[in-house]
C-alpha cells in the first residue's frame, strides 16, 4: 500500500463523523481516488469492466454523475476543483452534436436514475452550475432533462425522479410540466401504508427504497416547495416524523444497519434518510440523537473493506462481492451512498452541528410494525437487533428469497446468498428451512400466501410445492428465536433448518 492511500485510510478509520469538518474529511477521502478517471472522457467515467443489464455507455454516465450526490451539497459552500470538470461534462453531454452526447432516452432507461442526481444538484446551486451554463447549453440541458416527460415510468420511487427534474427547471426558470408533477405525486401517495412507511410501488417490497429514496426525496422538495405546496409539504413532514420513530429500529448502538433487501451496495445510504431530515430542518428525533444514529453508522463503515486496492467503492457489501449484487449494480453504482452527503448543504449554524451526539433510544425492545412488515426484537446492550419480516419478496431480482424472505434478518450476522442450487452447500440457506426431493436441488419460503404480524411472533403460510404447506411461526427471543414449524406433505422431503450465519473467524460474545 503506498503511502497516498495509507494516509486516505487513516484519515477514515480515525474520522469522528461528528462536525461539518468531519463529514467534508469522509467525502473528500472517498472523491479522491475518482480524480484520475475525469481526465479520460468528458461525461464520462469508466471505473470497471463488469456488466450490467444497461450498456457500457450508460454505466459510465452514471458513475460520472452519481457523485454529485455528495459534490452537488459540498459546493453549496466551498469551491471545487471538479466543478469546472463537471460543467465541461454536461456541456458536452447534453450537446446532441457532440461526440460525447448523453443521447436519448427511453422507458425506464437508466439515465431517468442518474437525471435526479444532477437535477440535485441544480436545485441546490443554481449560481454555481445552471447560470455558469452558456444559454445554449442551458436550452440543450433543458430539452436532454424533459425527455423524462415522455417516458412511462416503473411504478415505483422512479416517479420522483421525475419530480426532482421538472422542479429543478421550474427552479431555473425554465418550463416544466406541472400536471405531470403532481400526476406522479399521487402515484407515490398511493404507495403509503400507514406510520409513516410507505411500499416501493408493491406492497411486498417495503425496504431501504423508503428511506433513502421515497422519503429523501419527499424532504428535498418539502424544502424547496414548502410555501408553494404548504399542504403537502406538512404531511410529508408528518410522515417523515413517523417513520423515524420506527426506522431506527434498523439501526443498532454499534452504528450497524439491518442488511435486508436489494441495493445494499449503497452502504452508508441506509442513514442518507436522516441526512435529509436535517437538510429540511425537521427534527423528527432530537438533533443529537439524529447525530449519534449517523455518526456511528459512518464510523461503522470506514472500518468495513469496503474500497478497491484503488480506493473505488466496490460493489458488495462489507467486502467486494459480485455474487451479490443485482443486475442494475455497475462499477459507478455504489456512489448512491453518497446521498448521506446532503449533511453538507446544511447550514454551518444549524444546531444538528452544535448538537452533543447520543446514544440510541429504544423505549421498546420488542416491536411489531406490520406497516413495515416487520417485527423487531434488540437484546439489552442494544448491539444487536433482529428484523422478522413477513409478506415481502421481489419479482425479477437477484436473490430475490435471500434478500426478502428469510425468517430473520440480524445487524450482527448478516446473511447468505446462493452461488447455485445444485446442493445445499451451494445455496447457503441461512435462516430459512430448505426442502428437497433429492437430497441436492433445494427450495426455501419466497412470498407467503398468508401471514400474521402478531405481538409476540410472525406467522407464515406458504407452499413450496403445489401439495406441501407450511406454517412456520417465529417467536423473538431476546438473544436468539425460536421457530415452529408445521409441514403437510404427501412427498417424501429431506428437510434442513439453517441458523444464523457465523463466520469461521468470527467471535461473539452471547
Amino acid at each position: 500500500m503506498n503511502e497516498r492511500k495509507r494516509a486516505r485510510q487513516t484519515r477514515l478509520r480515525f474520522n469522528d463523523c461528528l462536525s461539518k469538518e468531519d463529514i467534508e474529511e469522509m467525502f473528500l477521502c472517498l472523491l479522491e481516488p475518482l480524480n484520475v478517471f475525469y481526465e479520460k472522457r468528458p461525461g464520462r467515467l469508466k471505473l470497471g469492466t463488469h456488466g450490467t443489464v444497461y450498456t457500457e455507455d450508460r454505466r459510465q454516465i452514471e458513475a460520472y454523475l452519481r457523485p454529485l450526490w455528495g459534490l452537488g451539497p459540498f459546493i453549496t459552500n466551498k469551491p471545487h476543483p471538479l466543478t469546472d470538470i463537471y460543467l465541461e461534462g454536461i456541456t458536452k453531454g447534453v450537446d446532441p452534436r457532440s461526440p460525447d452526447y448523453w443521447g436519448e432516452i427511453d422507458s425506464s432507461d437508466q439515465l431517468i436514475v442518474e437525471m435526479a442526481s444532477l437535477s440535485t444538484s441544480l436545485l441546490l446551486n443554481k449560481e454555481n452550475i445552471w447560470d455558469r451554463l452558456e444559454p445554449q447549453t442551458q436550452k440543450n440541458l433543458h430539452h436532454w432533462l424533459m425527455q423524462v416527460n415522455e417516458s412511462s415510468l416503473p411504478r415505483n420511487n422512479w416517479h420522483f425522479f421525475r419530480v426532482l427534474i421538472n422542479l429543478a427547471m421550474k427552479n431555473c426558470g425554465r418550463s416544466y410540466s406541472k400536471s405531470l408533477l403532481e400526476k406522479d405525486l399521487e402515484t407515490i401517495e398511493s404507495f403509503y401504508q400507514g406510520e409513516g412507511w410507505y411500499c416501493d410501488g408493491v406492497e411486498t417490497q417495503v425496504d431501504y427504497y423508503v428511506s433513502f429514496a421515497i422519503h429523501y426525496y419527499s424532504l428535498i422538495y418539502c424544502r424547496f416547495m414548502e410555501k408553494e405546496d404548504s399542504v403537502r409539504a406538512k404531511r410529508m413532514k408528518k410522515r417523515a416524523c413517523l417513520f423515524a420513530q420506527t426506522f431506527k429500529y434498523w439501526f443498532d448502538e454499534e452504528g450497524r444497519g439491518l442488511p435486508f433487501g436489494r441495493s445494499l451496495t449503497y452502504r452508508f445510504a441506509q442513514v442518507s434518510f436522516f441526512s435529509a431530515l436535517v437538510f429540511a430542518n425537521v427534527e423528527a428525533l432530537p438533533w443529537g440523537e439524529i447525530k449519534g444514529l449517523i455518526s456511528r453508522h459512518l464510523k461503522y463503515w470506514n472500518h468495513q473493506e469496503m474500497l478497491t486496492t484503488d480506493g473505488l467503492l466496490s460493489v458488495g457489501y462489507h467486502y467486494q462481492n459480485m455474487v451479490f449484487a443485482e443486475g442494475y449494480n455497475g462499477p459507478g453504482s455504489p456512489y448512491w451512498a453518497f446521498k448521506t452527503f446532503l449533511l453538507l448543504a446544511v447550514p454551518d449554524d444549524h444546531p444538528y452541528w452544535q448538537a452533543e451526539a447520543l446514544g440510541l433510544k429504544i423505549e421498546v425492545r420488542k416491536k411489531a410494525v406490520p406497516s413495515s412488515k416487520n417485527m423487531y426484537q434488540y437484546d439489552q446492550t442494544l448491539k444487536h437487533v433482529q428484523a422478522f419480516p413477513a409478506g415481502q419478496f421481489i419479482q425479477n431480482q437477484n436473490h430475490g428469497s435471500a434478500k426478502y424472505s428469510k425468517f430473520v434478518y440480524s445487524t450482527l450476522f448478516g446473511f447468505s446468498v446462493p452461488k447455485s442450487n445444485g446442493s445445499y452447500g451451494e445455496g447457503a440457506y441461512d435462516s430459512c428451512l430448505a426442502l428437497s426431493e433429492d437430497g441436492r436441488h433445494f427450495r426455501t419460503k419466497e412470498l407467503d400466501e398468508m401471514f400474521s404480524i402478531e405481538l409476540d411472533r410472525v406467522v407464515h403460510l406458504w407452499r413450496p410445492w403445489s401439495d406441501v404447506t407450511i406454517k412456520s411461526t417465529i417467536v423473538p427471543l431476546e438473544n436468539g428465536h425460536l421457530r415452529i414449524h408445521e409441514i403437510w406433505s404427501e412427498r417424501l422431503l429431506y428437510v434442513y433448518e439453517g441458523g444464523l450465519v457465523y463466520q469461521w473467524k468470527m467471535q461473539i460474545d452471547v
